[in-house]
């Protein structure tokens, strides 16, 4: 995934950690993470939005190979992408809700529109 933060981690964590926060956006359609993690899985989920707006077997094979769960992939071409058919981009949307308590590290809530 070139172009994408550290998040210290390395690389396979990364990817694996991505692909878990995608997965439980697509299936929740919001989640609670940290500023900087909620714009990577933006910049992700809305990779696989557009993706799957094509509704083709190549898109299906691409997005499959990301998200973990058949169910939400399921869900992300007969729910989620016909929502988008007329829009360019910017399906999500992050809030920033303030420090977490342990750690003071800056909340958001990433949801789909």
């Amino acid at each position: 995934m070139p172009g994408t933060r550290k998040l210290g981690r390395t690389t396979d964590h990364r990817i694996a950690m991505l692909r878990g926060l995608v997965t439980f956006l697509f299936e929740n359609g919001k989640i609670e993470t940290t500023v900087t993690r909620a714009k990577e899985v933006r910049a992700v989920a809305e990779k696989y939005i557009t993706i799957a707006k094509s509704n083709d077997l190549n898109s299906k094979r691409q997005v499959m190979a990301f998200v973990t769960k058949e169910d939400v992939v399921k869900k992300l071409f007969e729910e989620i992408a016909p929502k988008y058919s007329d829009r360019n981009g910017g399906y999500t949307r992050i809030t920033k809700i303030g420090p977490r308590r342990g750690d003071a590290a800056e909340m958001a809530i990433i949801e789909l529109l």
